[in-house]
């Protein structure tokens, strides 16, 4: 079989790449061993955004009472029929790619990649069977599967990853959940909501560690009012799945602690699929666990390209996606823009939401920036007040020296809808009057942005 283009994965960076590709006349085939549309339609971030909003559903009947809604009788959540829609709605996104693949007339072949040489793949099919597959480009979007820490292996049943936590045939009563990233945080939410027991082991010094340090603090102080337990500066020893219960021994600022659970969750991160691919046989350079690329994402080994989690760029469905149009855009003698890393949101979906993009406060100092910084809280916006939903802020940090803005931080109630207006100001390098002078309506949540802005300049525009 001979094509422009073979893409080995069909995630958010593989498919997208592949539908682009034909766009622009390409003839494409994808390479897939697992589900179509990869970890995040089938074991990332649609089911796990099905599962919360089931969790969030269900705190918001039972806090009726508080906008005059009286409900007779007990409302509980049924465990197996959330998770099964979680899976429906994982089952009908799957479909919706083989959709458009099939729209677009891209070939796939199920089974194991193998690059044989550059411009050959070899394809060990699901029947056992071999096929033999040449390509002048060969992208590889292979994606990452969940990391298992040292000592602590993953066995599905006692110790999970997020893949079996998201379709356990039971829900536990405790968790211990190790790591407070994304994906850490928002199923400890999950499952704290529904009622399990749940302790977060965090080893740096905050949650969400990786967010602005204002975001990490308040993001605490709401799990602590939900008494969602958490440990920060605790390091994970060892896990004891001996007896019944959990054991897992960690080392805290006060000394070393046995915590039990009936499950726990290894939620530290993530390692690129690259084994077993014939990258070191072909010469693909790779560094710590990562493919090396330009800019435009080719390798050192000509007609060879990488994109997504399989590189030294942000684990996240959009960039791969993004990286997914510019890698075949260059592939197809057009002039892509790189991507500017810079100017990447990055989204929390627990209950209050994260979003974030751009500096952090700490990065913004670090780098020598002068700075204003403007904070507007939920408790002072008329939407936030009217819908009952006051926790939050919008945090927003200018260069003093022209006004730009340089990072926003937001926590609260639908930020992850409302971080993009960050975006394009950072995209089109507006100043803080220009997000002032912009109206926005009223009342809504977005107009905390232009608040904050307002507050970096003590400019209060009020609502």
């Amino acid at each position: 079989m001979n094509f422009d283009i073979a893409v080995i994965g069909s995630g958010p960076g593989g498919y997208v790449a592949a539908i682009r590709a034909a766009q622009l006349g390409k003839r494409v085939v994808v390479i897939e061993r697992a589900e179509i549309g990869g970890i995040c339609l089938n074991w990332g971030c649609i089911p796990t955004k099905a599962l919360l909003r089931s969790a969030h559903a269900y705190q918001e009947i039972r806090s009726a009472e508080a906008y005059g809604i009286h409900i007779e009788g007990t409302v509980t959540p049924d465990f197996g029929t959330i998770i099964s829609r979680s899976r429906e709605v994982s089952a009908t996104m799957s479909k919706g790619v083989q959709f458009l693949l099939n729209k677009h007339e891209i070939s796939v072949v199920k089974g194991y990649a193998t690059i044989q040489t550059p411009g050959v793949v070899n394809v060990l099919l699901d029947d056992g069977a071999t096929q033999e597959i040449k390509a002048s480009h060969i992208i590889i979007a292979t994606g990452a599967r969940p990391k298992v820490l040292p000592g602590i292996p993953i066995d599905g049943e006692k110790v999970i990853s997020y893949r079996q936590a998201l379709a356990l045939e039971k829900q536990p009563e405790s968790m211990i959940v190790i790591g407070s990233g994304a994906i850490g945080v928002e199923l400890a939410d999950f499952y704290h909501t529904l009622g399990t027991k749940v302790t977060v082991v965090e080893y740096l010094p905050n949650l969400v560690p990786l967010e602005d340090e204002d975001v990490s603090k308040y993001i605490e102080r709401c799990f602590r009012k939900k008494r969602l337990s958490f440990m920060t500066g605790t390091a994970v020893k060892e896990v004891d799945v001996s007896s019944e219960k959990c054991k897992v021994t960690v080392e805290t600022p006060k000394g070393t602690q046995i915590l039990e659970a009936d499950i726990v969750l290894s939620a530290a991160g993530v390692v690129a699929n690259l084994e077993n691919m014939g990258l070191e046989t072909v010469g693909v350079e790779i560094q710590r666990g990562k493919i090396v690329t330009d800019e435009y994402y080719r390798t050192n080994i000509p007609g060879i390209y990488a994109i997504g989690d399989v590189i030294a760029t942000p684990a996240l469905a959009h960039v791969a996606s993004a990286e997914a149009i510019c890698c075949v855009e260059a592939i197809a003698g057009l002039s892509p823009q790189p991507i500017d890393y810079k100017n990447i949101p990055s989204c929390v979906y627990t209950s209050p939401e994260i979003a974030s993009i751009g500096m952090t406060e700490r990065e913004a100092v670090k780098q020598g920036y002068d700075i204003r910084i403007g904070k507007f809280p939920y408790t002072a916006s008329g939407k936030a007040t009217a819908i009952g939903n006051k926790d939050g802020f919008i945090k927003l940090i200018f260069n003093r020296s022209d006004d730009s803005l340089l990072g926003a931080h937001f926590i609260g109630t639908h930020v992850t809808e409302m971080i993009m207006e960050a975006g394009i100001s950072l995209k089109m390098k507006a100043k803080a009057m220009d997000i002032i002078h912009t109206i926005h309506p009223h009342p809504t949540l977005s107009e905390a942005v232009m608040e904050a802005a307002a507050a970096a300049y003590d400019e209060s525009v009020h609502i």
